[in-house]
């Protein structure tokens, strides 16, 4: 089955070498001072670093049976952009594990559970959870990319590279879809195993927030830290149809077409780290 073809996507996909510096001059709450706000983002980092080579591993599997040489060389870009993000993160949370965070705990964890999936699935149904995730971090990215006003507040320095990751995001975010209808094409499996990596998503990331806020040391009582997560509501709400769209038959990632706020991210993204060349 060959590449569809949408209005986003299409082309080759960049790989670009940041080496994000997390010096300590940045503090400790780098989202708006808040130690909700950070905590949450600082979870999901968590999960990044084995995440990501969970999914090259997962697109890998496949990758000698791709016989579209575009399609072909956008997975080259997706291994490389995905490695670099899991270097960056890496940096990050040991940025927060000096400042006290169990951040090291947490990956441990992650690898643990990641590991025991590459046991128990099949390679399709990695595949699929790979189709599952990529298609949850297009859709957080792409929010982040048209409202960085989600981030307000957040220190620049950080702000650089979730920007970044977002756009990244937002670049590969059809690659592991098109190689799974390209090799698998299966919807019981893609859309079963959205579901069930929904379920996942939901209470991992709910486990490794309390932990890392457990860690911290701040006391704002449950219902303090119930205020404060209700910051995301009304962003998590504007994700609901995006989400559902993936259950649709003949959905495809790149039906959104994001390259103009890509390219707008970038442009901040050169002024904000004096690169000039990113916006290239």
């Amino acid at each position: 089955m060959g590449k569809m073809e949408h209005k986003d996507g299409g082309t080759a996909i960049p790989v670009r070498r940041m080496d994000f510096v997390f010096d300590e001059s940045i503090p400790t709450w780098w989202f708006d001072g808040d130690v909700v706000k950070t905590l949450v983002m600082a979870a999901q980092s968590c999960t990044f670093p084995e995440g990501e080579r969970f999914f090259i591993r997962a697109v890998r599997a496949w990758q000698d049976g791709v016989k579209d040489p575009l399609l072909r060389q956008q997975i080259r870009g997706f291994i490389g952009q995905e490695a670099h993000h899991g270097n960056e993160h890496t940096a990050l949370n040991a940025f927060m594990q000096g400042r006290g965070l169990p951040t090291g705990k947490v990956e441990a964890f992650v690898k643990r559970g990641l590991g025991l999936r590459d046991r128990m699935l099949s390679p399709e149904r990695r595949l699929a959870m790979t189709c599952a995730l990529e298609h949850f971090t297009a859709m957080l990215a792409e929010m982040l990319l048209e409202h960085p006003e989600f981030l307000k507040g957040m220190d620049e320095r950080v702000f650089a590279l979730w920007l970044w990751h977002a756009v990244e995001e937002s670049e590969h975010k059809a690659v592991a879809f098109d190689v799974f209808k390209d090799q698998v094409d299966s919807e019981w499996i893609r859309r079963s195993q959205m579901v069930v990596t929904t379920l996942e998503f939901s209470l991992f990331s709910m486990l490794h927030f309390i932990r890392l806020y457990r860690a911290s040391g701040e006391k704002l009582g449950t219902r303090g830290v119930l205020r404060r997560l209700a910051y995301f509501r009304p962003w998590l709400r504007r994700l609901r149809p995006r989400y559902l769209a993936y259950y649709r038959r003949d959905f495809h990632p790149d039906e959104v077409d994001s390259r103009a706020l890509r390219e707008a991210a970038l442009k901040r993204l050169a002024q904000l780290l004096d690169r000039p060349t990113l916006a290239a």
